[in-house]
């Protein structure tokens, strides 16, 4: 498996302060990855050494197959940023702005031009584009960010609380473009943000961090599991009808852990994915088997769960 982000055993002190500690980090090549904490957790230091703005006390690091600390520039011309509190020129032209953006990474004349208008084309901005920025919306602004991007098209992009203080209808319209330079460009991206529901919503794995280190990892099926299920299997079943002998039949069941009366539910834990030997039991048994479904555990329960407990 390619990864675009590999790092292990990072760390990074500020004098007595570990702001990442022993952090093992892997990204796979195009995909959406969540990275979520609360603040001071790690995540803006994270995000610096990836982008090469910090090095780190120790440990091992390498960005799109480059190590930031030795080949920083490299690493700047595969990547894209955009930070939580991203700054343009104000007296200048949404167009301006991009261009002068361009210059800076080497591109000018009819490429730059090109790159720019399709970008402001594919977040919205095209009707604006001659317009000073300082005439611009919160919304609009993060929208210019993401053309910024989307025009430099990187393999990687890191983007901090992109939709903050963004009205609900701007921030659909932010994720919408980040699924579409995922899903179209196939850019991977690293989605930092504290709205726990977005990132349910557009990411394929999460990371939590805590005191710098990743503490819980995954699609958010497997984080169900090994975080709210302490590593166990856990669904619901409804049967019509719903008789104490095939509640005792099916607590019986090979690999079943524990079953409980949900309102109109069972909810069985097990030590693995038993489901389907649980169907044919109650179907063997003559009962009618209405629903049988998992967990449909949030993001924001896991990630309250997990910190309540430690």
């Amino acid at each position: 498996m390619e990864y675009i982000v590999e790092a292990k055993g990072l760390h990074k002190y500020y004098d007595t302060v570990k702001a990442v500690n022993g952090l093992n980090l892997y990204i796979r090549r195009g995909e959406i990855y969540g990275l979520l904490g609360p603040n001071g957790a790690g995540k803006t230091t994270t995000i610096l050494l990836l982008l090469g703005l910090t090095e780190p006390t120790s440990g091992e690091i390498r960005v799109c197959g480059f190590d930031p600390r030795k080949e920083p520039l490299k690493v700047k011309r595969l990547i894209g940023y955009l930070p939580e509190n991203i700054g343009f020129y104000e007296d200048l032209t949404a167009w301006e702005n991009l261009y002068y953006i361009a210059q800076l990474n080497g591109l000018k004349g009819q490429e730059a031009e090109k790159r720019i208008k399709e970008a402001l084309y594919e977040v919205g901005l095209k009707e604006v584009a001659h317009r000073q920025v300082k005439t611009f919306s919160k919304g609009m602004k993060q929208r210019l960010g993401i053309a910024e991007v989307m025009f430099k098209d990187p393999q990687f992009a890191i983007l901090d609380e992109p939709t903050s203080g963004i009205d609900p209808e701007g921030a659909h319209q932010i994720l919408e473009l980040i699924q579409k330079m995922n899903r179209e460009k196939g850019m991977t991206i690293l989605l930092s943000s504290h709205l726990l529901y977005q990132v349910q919503k557009i990411c394929h794995r999460v990371g939590i961090i805590s005191k710098g280190q990743i503490v819980a990892e995954g699609t958010l099926d497997e984080l169900r599991i090994k975080t709210l299920t302490e590593g166990k299997f856990q669904f619901k079943v409804k049967v019509k009808p719903l008789s104490e002998d095939l509640i005792e039949e099916l607590r019986k069941s090979k690999g079943v852990i524990d079953l409980r009366k949900e309102e109109d539910f069972l909810v069985i834990t097990s030590e693995s994915d038993i489901r389907s030997e649980i169907a044919k039991r109650i179907l063997d048994s003559g009962f009618e088997l209405i629903e049988l479904r998992g967990m449909d555990y949030t993001l924001e329960e896991i990630y309250l769960r997990y910190f309540q407990e430690v």
